[in-house]
Order: structure tokens, then C-alpha cells, then sequence
């Protein structure tokens, strides 16, 4: 039995560049004390898009963009960035939740807790809880609250009342 924490999107245009907030700069140290006091697999989540971003849908639907691969933008904040060693994965995913991280989830088997933290709680973190639940509907899956921030303070508190009746723990 082994213990999973995702960080999910700790990316600078999240945190304070293209679509940074103040909540979300908030979090940045309780995010990397839980990464340095976990106890178990640490993996990392990217939100990644290519220089096409304006011509997909989610660039119609938000017209920002963000995390293009390679830029600064792109890359994750410097405080968990010198905590992340080389045993650490990251996912690389071009939309909300990425499917190659429930399939690996799944292939590791006999995972006693999977916890999740980061941005944006209302998008990338609650896709992500949910497609991992659907994939492991018997693992325990828990949010740590004051280690996420959405888009907004009441998009963040709704995103947490969804997973909860999701029956997804919000510690």
C-alpha cells in the first residue's frame, strides 16, 4: 500500500502570470510543505499547450494565453520546482485532467491514498479527482483545501462542495 499526492498545475501563469490571483500566490507555500512532509509518491501535473493554443477550443472559450510549453509561463514555481528530484513524474497534459495519470494510477494497484493539491481547484483539480475516481472508484481520494484556490473564491468553495458530495475527502 502506498500513498500518491498529485500537484496539479503549480504553474507561474497561474500563480502570478497570464492567469495568476492573489489566492492562488497564497498557496504556493502550504503547496510546498506538503510536497517536503509527504510520505509517499510525489507527482506533478503540467498544464501544457502548444503555440496553436488561440485555435483550440479551450483557447475560444478562454482566450488567454497560458502555459505554453517551454515558456516561463509554462514552467512550475521556483519553490517546488527545487523540491521536485528526478524520481518525481510529471504529466505533461494538454487539457483539464489527464487520462495518463488515472491509467498509471491504476496500473500502480494497492494504493492506499491518493491526495491532491493545487490549481486551479474548480478546473484542473477537480477534473483530475474525478477521472481518478472513476478509474480507482475504491481508493481513497482526498483534496487538501488550503492547498488549492480556484478562479475565483466562490469557484473554489463550489469545486470543493462538488467533489465532497463526489464522495472525494476535503481535508
Amino acid at each position: 500500500m502506498k500513498n500518491v499526492l498529485i500537484v496539479v498545475d503549480m504553474q507561474k501563469d497561474f500563480i502570478d502570470g497570464a492567469l495568476g490571483t492573489k489566492e492562488a500566490a497564497a498557496v504556493v507555500d502550504n503547496v510546498a510543505e506538503t510536497v517536503r512532509s509527504f510520505d509517499g509518491e510525489v507527482i506533478f501535473t503540467r498544464d501544457t499547450h502548444d503555440d496553436n493554443y488561440m485555435e483550440t477550443q479551450e483557447g475560444r472559450n478562454l482566450p488567454v494565453p497560458h502555459c505554453i510549453k517551454d515558456t516561463d509561463g509554462w514552467r512550475l514555481d521556483k519553490k517546488l520546482e527545487v523540491l521536485r528530484t528526478s524520481a518525481m513524474k510529471v504529466f505533461d497534459k494538454p487539457t483539464f485532467g489527464s487520462v495518463e495519470l488515472a491509467e498509471y494510477l491504476r496500473a500502480c494497484g494497492g494504493l492506499e491514498s491518493i491526495t491532491l493539491v493545487g490549481l486551479c481547484t474548480d478546473i484542473c483539480v477537480i477534473s483530475n479527482a474525478l477521472l481518478i475516481k472513476a478509474y480507482l472508484p475504491e481508493a481513497e481520494i482526498r483534496v487538501i483545501e488550503k492547498c488549492c484556490a480556484g478562479v475565483t473564491p466562490q469557484s473554489h468553495t463550489n469545486a470543493l462542495e462538488a467533489m465532497k458530495m463526489c464522495q472525494i475527502k476535503v481535508v
